[in-house]
């Protein structure tokens, strides 16, 4: 019996920091399907830098506000942007595992994917209305400041991003 295996697309996951140390670990922590974790530092001061080196991450300075800039620097096709006050699920690490199968398939193939994303609050947790698009091709050209603009047609993918008020 022979056996076929497919390459999956790797992912790269692309954060921009500044005095995240308290957060930072939390997020990168969950970043198992990323082949790739590169930080784009904003002159931190605290221990930010050494953590994101534990996890292996690699270390950009930043230079240029320009949205999409550093996609350039990213080893990889797809990107997964986000806030180092946010960490992905289980579910949405599964999600982004399979997600990978389907599209070396050339199953998924979409401009661009979004997740649900939860909020912590003074009252518990709050889901946000509507999916963000994260996880987004190197060539990407729609942005809001760091961020991918969302773009409603973006397929939502399961699981969610948590975004944390404290560290």
């Amino acid at each position: 019996m022979q056996y076929k295996f497919l390459a999956m697309p790797p992912i790269t996951a692309l954060l921009h920091t500044a005095n995240d140390a308290l957060r930072l670990g939390r997020a990168l922590e969950m970043l198992l399907p990323c082949n790739e974790i590169l930080i784009v530092d904003h002159a931190s001061q605290d221990s930010t830098l050494r953590i994101a080196r534990e996890y292996g991450a690699r270390i950009v300075a930043a230079e240029r506000e320009i949205p999409g800039y550093y996609l350039g620097l990213a080893r990889h096709e797809w990107i997964l942007c986000l806030e180092p006050v946010e960490s992905i699920t289980e579910n949405l690490q599964a999600s982004l595992y399979e997600w990978a199968l389907m599209a070396a398939g050339q199953i998924a193939a979409a401009p661009a994917f979004s997740f649900s994303l939860r909020e912590e609050t003074a009252e518990g947790w709050s889901a946000l209305p509507m999916p963000q698009t994260r996880l987004v091709p190197r060539g990407w050209k729609q942005w809001r400041g760091r961020l991918p603009a969302d773009i409603a047609s973006a397929p939502k993918l399961e699981g969610e991003l948590l975004r944390f008020t404290l560290p």
